[in-house]
C-alpha cells in the first residue's frame, strides 16, 4: 500500500514504515506530524484519486530528525576578465517515518 501526498509543495510517494527525506518541517525530533493533502492512494490494486485531495484521509509520521544534503557548489566565471566566484549551499532536509498504521 502507498500513497501520494503533497508535502510542502511537492509531491512524494510514501509507503507505511518507510523513511522519507522532505523539505525542513517546523517540529522537534520525535514529533508527530500529519500530512492532509494525499492526492492518490493504493491498496491491493485498489486505486482512490482525489480531486484534487481525498477527503478524510490523511498521512501520520514521526519526525527522526533534521539533517543537511551534499554541498552542491555554485562556481560563476566570467573568461578574460579575471572575475571567479565561488559559493556552496546544503540544503535542509527533515527525515520522517511513516507509520505503517497510517493508512
Amino acid at each position: 500500500m502507498y500513497a501520494i501526498v503533497d508535502i510542502a509543495g511537492r509531491q512524494t510517494k510514501v509507503e507505511g514504515g518507510k523513511f522519507v527525506y522532505t523539505n525542513k518541517l517546523s517540529g522537534n525530533e520525535g514529533d508527530a506530524v500529519e500530512f492532509a493533502n494525499v492526492l492518490l492512494t493504493e491498496n491491493d490494486g485498489n486505486i482512490s484519486l482525489g480531486a484534487p485531495f481525498i477527503s478524510d484521509f490523511k498521512v501520520t509520521g514521526k519526525i527522526l530528525g533534521h539533517v543537511k544534503g551534499d554541498k552542491v557548489i555554485v562556481f560563476k566565471k566570467k573568461r578574460r576578465k579575471g572575475y571567479k566566484k565561488k559559493n556552496g549551499h546544503r540544503q535542509q532536509f527533515t527525515k520522517v517515518l511513516i507509520d505503517p498504521l497510517a493508512f
